[in-house]
């Protein structure tokens, strides 16, 4: 049941966002070009910054996608460069390239949103809930030009009382004016998934091809 309830409001949202970008006589972009876009970016320009209303604008999308049991039980804090430093020290980027210690000093993401559980007991399907959230989110920033990274390595407590946040926080999603290039190489289903960065900084990640993704 759960299954098919998400299929339905998936398909009420893509036609939704249909509409929505004909009412307004805007091309749309499609999906193909924004999943392409949409990287996990570790380096930002730090002169560019990112205003309170363009958050607001990319968590907006969390009021027209699918919730499991129309539960809606995320709630969102936007953190502009203001506050950045109560987040900034107590994330971990780029975990598969230590020795590079990213981000780059200077290019350090400036704004942030710190997604939490309106709850005390979450369960699996407020997790399934989160990844539309924040794969929606990175969409919506890479639309409007910008762009991001899910961060799940962060010290929960710290950035919590920093924020006064009344709930624990899930995950933060970084946001920023991408700084660095990023190419996806094919790879095979037993090939090595971890991403690499050349001499020049390009940074590589490997995908599974998708005739190996599919069961046959």
């Amino acid at each position: 049941m759960a299954d098919n309830y998400l299929e339905k409001k998936m398909e009420e949202y893509r036609v939704a966002m249909a509409a929505q970008g004909n009412s307004k006589g805007a091309k749309a972009s499609s999906l193909g070009k924004l999943l392409a876009r949409n990287r996990s970016y570790r380096g930002y320009d730090n002169s560019f910054i990112v205003r309170h209303d363009q958050l607001r604008r990319i968590i907006s999308v969390n009021t027209q996608i699918p919730s499991a049991r129309n539960s809606q039980l995320l709630r969102f804090r936007p953190v502009t460069h203001e506050e950045a430093d109560k987040v900034l020290p107590h994330i971990r980027l780029g975990g598969a390239l230590k020795e590079l210690k990213l981000p780059f000093e200077g290019t350090e993401p400036r704004a942030f949103i710190v997604v939490c559980a309106a709850t005390t007991n979450p369960d699996h399907y407020l997790y399934i809930d989160l990844g539309i959230s924040a794969q929606s989110m990175l969409l919506q920033a890479t639309e409007i030009g910008l762009g991001g990274i899910c961060i799940g390595a962060f010290e929960r407590e710290k950035v919590r009382e920093n924020l006064e946040l009344p709930w624990e926080p899930l995950l933060v999603v970084a946001i920023g004016k991408p700084a660095e290039t990023i190419r996806l190489v094919e790879i095979g289903a037993e090939d090595n998934k971890n991403y690499w960065r050349d001499e020049q900084g390009v940074h590589y990640v490997p995908k599974v091809a998708l005739d190996e993704l599919i069961i046959k």
